[in-house]
């Protein structure tokens, strides 16, 4: 018999036994095959880039581990330090100025290159989003920061929620000279407040009828000169310019409405000129580690915050930064440096930026995102772990965890950001309803305060909830004295290792980072642990020590010693 023959004869054969089991069997492969064909992507990043994320310095001082940088600020080059402003006329090839916060504003009101801009927002619950017109914000800058200088005040306290008022009175301190800005939490306790104003030595305070204790304040703070309440709408009718009994006429009482209103409509229209040869003053915060105890108070420069800022833009791939389409959320409050650096570079994004005064410790984050669909957030480890308990306990039936096992694997395995399987929809009722369309929530940023009660993340619950909020989450070290970040990781790093408790990534491009040896916490040459400290543009004083043991990882990634 022939070779055809053969062939033939096997042929027949095969097809004589052909039956319906065979179809279902060859159905199934095929769509296997296609399937896996067809849902395969290439990882986000590639993993030698995760690989070893910082570098370090050729030498290392005894008592002290190597410096480590960024790979995005290599040694060779200086730590990154402002943003770069190209004034007009100057040669596009030398190198821009550093900044300040006039700078970000006058990028907010200019747009990006192709003229967009993004909206600022206040969120008054599920179906009361008021847009701000940037024209009627500028005016509102020039004419605030105006009346207070004129009427001689030094030190401005701000003691309000996240709030448009908020931005609009830290950048009035920016454009007129001699103001000082001091943040002060909101919601204190009337002892916590009155001791942050007397260290500050306010003069002047911007604050919220009702949570400002005026009584109070006024007799154990006489040095209080100049006061201006924020009145909602449906309290501006009410006479606001009572003073204690006991004061007299120290004391100079006014509303932000009335300050608006009585000035002519053409007035503040135009920013003051930029003046280079006047650099605004500095900003005050207050680090609290725990309610009830004493804060440390923090004055940082504006090259400080401008270095800050620009460590947080150039944290994140070019590709996915913040444009016009993103709506910025931050639901922690804008007192804490951390979540004011992230807002202002979004400012300088032109991202629109919504405000509302659910921020808080440990807001919900369902209620604050309730009426607006964000693209980016700022949430606290707190509540992001409210979210995974929750997320967590939905997950009740087989193919729902089989969904979440299917996702984990992409993520953590493939480094991939799953969009969905076969299995999806028996686990959607796991995904949180953060905003009106959670489908759109790309990024969420999130930090471990050093030396404060933030629980920590790890790296399994970080998995966790880029799987129940469908974004990429960013977890960052801060301290007291670091505008933005000491250390955060990266924007792909989906890993979870074995025993993983979680990293920091590594260092901004702000910051270096040196451990140095404590105890029996000692830097060798297999090993990289002690003391963290951060130097760099962006620490309040050059150098900060964050009091806290750490390590570097096998990637050059900062970590607690467990």
């Amino acid at each position: 018999m022939g070779l055809l023959e053969s062939l033939d004869a096997g042929l027949t054969g095969f097809v004589g036994q052909w039956n319906g089991y065979s179809t279902a069997l060859v159905t199934l492969l095929v769509l296997l095959v296609t399937y896996r064909i067809t849902t395969s992507r290439e990882p986000d990043v590639h993993p030698l880039l995760l690989a070893r994320q910082a570098g370090a310095s050729t030498v290392r001082n005894e008592g002290e581990s190597a410096a480590y940088r960024c790979l995005a600020a290599p040694h060779s080059m200086p730590l990154n330090s402002g943003l770069d402003i190209k004034d007009p006329g100057v040669s596009k090839w030398s190198r821009g100025r550093n900044g300040d916060l006039r700078d970000i504003w006058r990028k907010a009101v200019a747009g990006n290159a192709e003229g967009k801009k993004g909206k600022l927002l206040t969120v008054l619950g599920s179906e009361n989003v008021i847009e701000h017109r940037l024209e009627d914000i500028t005016r509102q800058i020039n004419l605030i920061g105006h009346y207070i200088a004129e009427q001689g005040g030094i030190r401005v306290a701000i003691y309000l929620p996240n709030s448009v008022e908020l931005l609009v009175a830290l950048l009035a301190c920016s454009f007129y000279p001699n103001l000082t800005t001091v943040l002060i939490p909101f919601n204190v306790s009337n002892e916590e407040l009155i001791s942050m104003m007397r260290r500050s030595a306010v003069d002047t305070v911007v604050t919220t009828p009702g949570s400002f204790p005026l009584d109070d304040v006024a007799k154990a703070y006489p040095s209080l000169r100049q006061l201006i309440w924020v009145v909602d709408e449906g309290s501006s009718h009410l006479d606001w310019n009572e003073v204690p009994e006991g004061m007299g006429g120290s004391v100079n009482v006014a509303t932000w409405q009335e300050i608006i209103r009585d000035a002519p409509a053409d007035a503040g229209t135009e920013l003051p000129p930029l003046d280079l040869e006047k650099v605004p003053m500095d900003v005050v915060t207050f680090w609290q580690t725990k309610p009830g105890q004493l804060e440390e108070m923090v004055r940082f420069t504006q090259a400080n915050l401008v270095a800050g800022i620009a460590s947080q833009i150039n944290a994140i791939p070019i590709k996915e930064r913040l444009t016009p389409a993103d709506l910025f959320l931050p639901v922690e409050s804008l007192a804490g440096i951390h979540t004011l650096s992230l807002t202002l570079a979004a400012l300088y994004q032109n991202s629109s930026i919504a405000f509302n005064s659910v921020a808080g410790r440990s807001p919900d984050l369902v209620l604050a995102t309730q009426g607006i669909a964000p693209t980016v957030i700022v949430a606290s480890p707190s509540s992001l772990l409210k979210i995974h308990e929750e997320s967590t306990a939905k997950l009740n039936s087989p193919l729902a965890k089989a969904s979440h096992a299917i996702a984990t694997r992409s993520l953590t395995q493939h480094g991939v950001l799953p969009t969905g399987n076969l299995l999806s929809p028996f686990a959607a009722g796991a995904k949180p309803s953060l905003g009106t369309d959670p489908s759109k929530l790309r990024l969420v940023y999130t930090a471990e305060r050093v030396g404060a009660d933030t629980p920590h993340l790890s790296s399994k619950v970080l998995s966790d909830l880029r799987i129940f909020t469908g974004a990429r989450v960013v977890y960052a070290l801060t301290s007291a004295r670091v505008v933005g970040a000491v250390s955060q990781t990266a924007y792909y790093d989906y890993r979870v290792e074995e025993g993983d408790k979680g990293h920091f990534g590594a260092p901004a491009t702000s910051i270096e980072i040196r451990l140095k040896d404590k105890g029996p916490y000692k830097t060798t040459d297999d090993v990289v642990i002690g003391e963290i400290y951060a130097t760099g543009p962006s620490v309040a004083g050059g150098e900060t020590n964050l009091g806290v043991i750490g390590t570097l990882r096998h990637d050059n990634t900062l970590a607690y010693v467990s």
